[in-house]
Order: C-alpha cells, then sequence, then structure tokens
C-alpha cells in the first residue's frame, strides 16, 4: 500500500471518528426516554450544546495532532526507504548515438579509433572482432560470437587520468564507490549496468567506454546536470548496435538512461554475454 492510500484511508477514518463524537456530544446519541426526561428536568445542571463545543475543538486538536504525527512518520520511511532503495538520476531525452567495437577514427567520431576503450587496450580483440553495425545475426554480429556482452554504452566518463592513476576523490560523487574495497587497478566504472529507455521499450546494457565525447563530466554523469558536449546535438550517451537495434534508434535519437545496480538487471539478450573482464593496458 502506498503512502498516500495509507493517509487517505487513516483520514477518513478521523473523519468518521469526529462526525461520532459530535454526534454523542450534541445530545443525539442512543439514550432511552427516561434518560431524555431526566436530562430535561435537570436542564439547569447540564451543559447545553456550547457549553460542550471547547472539549469538541480539544478532541479535534488531538485528533489533528495523531494525523500529524502519522504523517511525518510515513514521511521519514518514505524517504528512508528512497536513501536505500539503490535509486540513481534519471537522465530524461538525452541525445544518443552509436557506436561500435572496431569502428575507426574519421570525422564523424572526432578520428577516435574504436579498437581500443578507455579501458582496454585490445578492446576487438577481446571482444572478438569488429561489430559491424551492418551486418547482424540479431543483436550479434553475423561473423562471430562476441566473447563480450554486445549491449555496451560510452558515457563520458572515466575513472583513470591519462596517466592511468585513479581520479582523486571518486568518493565524493561515485555512489556505489563504497560497495567494496578496489584495487589500484581496478575500475570503478567498467562493466557496470544502465537501462536505456525509449518510447515503451527498455534495454539493459554494460559500461565499456568513455564517450561519446569527453571523459569528465562528473556533473552529468553522476548528477543531474546537461551534458556539456556541443557536437552531435550534445550527445552524452553512445550505445552499440545491439542497444540500437533492440530499441529502433536513429543514428541521432533521444533515450532516457538510468544506472541500475547488477542484481536489478532482468532476464534478456543482454544476458546471453555478461562482460567480466578488467582493464587491459599493454
Amino acid at each position: 500500500m502506498t503512502r498516500k492510500s495509507i493517509l487517505i484511508i487513516f483520514t477518513s477514518g478521523l473523519l468518521l471518528v469526529c462526525a461520532g463524537v459530535c454526534w454523542w456530544a450534541l445530545g443525539f446519541g442512543p439514550s432511552s426516554k427516561n434518560q431524555q426526561a431526566s436530562a430535561k428536568t435537570e436542564s439547569d445542571e447540564s451543559e447545553s450544546w456550547e457549553d460542550r463545543l471547547p472539549s469538541l475543538a480539544g478532541i479535534g486538536e488531538k485528533l489533528g495532532e495523531v494525523k500529524d504525527d502519522l504523517q511525518d512518520m510515513l514521511v521519514g520511511k518514505n524517504e528512508d526507504e528512497k536513501a536505500n532503495s539503490g535509486d540513481y538520476p534519471l537522465h530524461e531525452n538525452i541525445s544518443t548515438t552509436f557506436f561500435w567495437v572496431g569502428e575507426g577514427a574519421d570525422d564523424d567520431n572526432h578520428d577516435i579509433s574504436n579498437s581500443p576503450s578507455c579501458w582496454d587496450d585490445s578492446w576487438k580483440k577481446s571482444f572478438g572482432g569488429v561489430d559491424n553495425p551492418k551486418k547482424r545475426n540479431g543483436f550479434f554480429p553475423s561473423a562471430f560470437t562476441p566473447k563480450e556482452n554486445p549491449f555496451y554504452f560510452a558515457l563520458p566518463f572515466n575513472d583513470f587520468n591519462s596517466k592511468g592513476n585513479r581520479k582523486q576523490n571518486l568518493a565524493d560523487y561515485v555512489p556505489w564507490f563504497g560497495e567494496k574495497d578496489w584495487k589500484k587497478d581496478e575500475s570503478i566504472c567498467k562493466n557496470r549496468w544502465i537501462k536505456i529507455m525509449k518510447d515503451e521499450k527498455i534495454a539493459y546494457a554494460q559500461w565499456e567506454d568513455a564517450g561519446p565525447f569527453g571523459e569528465n563530466d562528473i556533473a552529468y554523469v553522476f548528477g543531474t546536470g546537461d551534458p556539456k558536449s556541443k557536437s552531435n546535438k550534445n550527445a552524452g550517451l553512445d550505445v552499440s548496435p545491439a542497444v540500437r537495434d533492440y530499441l529502433g534508434l536513429k543514428d541521432i535519437d533521444k533515450t532516457s538512461w538510468q544506472f541500475v545496480d547488477e542484481k536489478d538487471v532482468p532476464n534478456g539478450p543482454w544476458k546471453e554475454v555478461i562482460t567480466t573482464s578488467g582493464v587491459n593496458w599493454n
């Protein structure tokens, strides 16, 4: 039952209780004829309905306090559940492009080759070959069965700097940083899951590169800011051919996305091959 439903039910109950108390206090409650007659003969000593109003007001105030206490309790419970539920910011209406393992450097991708990734210098070899976006066998490339998940994506952040050292203060903005003790050469981001939404469809994918443009857009990736990139209509998400095909995306499209914990990823084609490889620098 939702918090709103509980409050509606409780408020309705309060109204019924108040109505009943008022009915009784004003003398309309069940009583015998003898009691009513006796009350009339002793009218000078009995309270009028006006005299009873202060006590009724006091009852109303007490009931109001109970209602407020319950509401505060429910709000607090709701906030605690939200804080502990693993919720992550939802990034809506994000310009989304697609890329692929083994993509050559050209003007469309700012002359960046996708044979390596920011975490794997031999990404194409690790994947098993070029993830050709035009020659497909379902969600796989037609030429081979990939060794790693064909549902992958890139966001504009890398947890290592250009010298291969872990960036400082990651605990300040990476929400899952405290999950474990990370090894010196272990990426906090690689293989992490997100869900990607387009209209009524949802796909899940693993984080395998930095992009589309930039590697340090903290406010966007881990916060609620807009992508810093000015290219491709402020593109903030790169997705693989498998994600593109599953969601039916155009070359540049709009999607919404959100981080999800691995335990919350449902079964689907994104779980046929799951990437577990770590950082691989030559």
